[in-house]
């Protein structure tokens, strides 16, 4: 393999490798966000003292 293909070669690797990070960093930021919000959905949600009590009349 010449200089030339193995520069180009390692050239596009290297874009390759960044292209994904950049791709993961962006998932997990969005991943970051969603959960975020199905966390304050979940706090908004919750009513303590639902289910304390259970009126029976038998």
């Amino acid at each position: 393999m010449d200089i030339a293909a193995l520069s180009t070669y390692m050239s596009m690797s290297r874009l390759q490798n960044d292209i994904g990070f950049a791709v993961l960093n962006k998932a997990m930021d969005t991943m970051e966000v969603t959960g975020e919000g199905i966390q304050k959905i979940l706090e908004a949600s919750v009513t303590p003292e639902l289910g304390q009590n259970i009126d029976i009349l038998i």
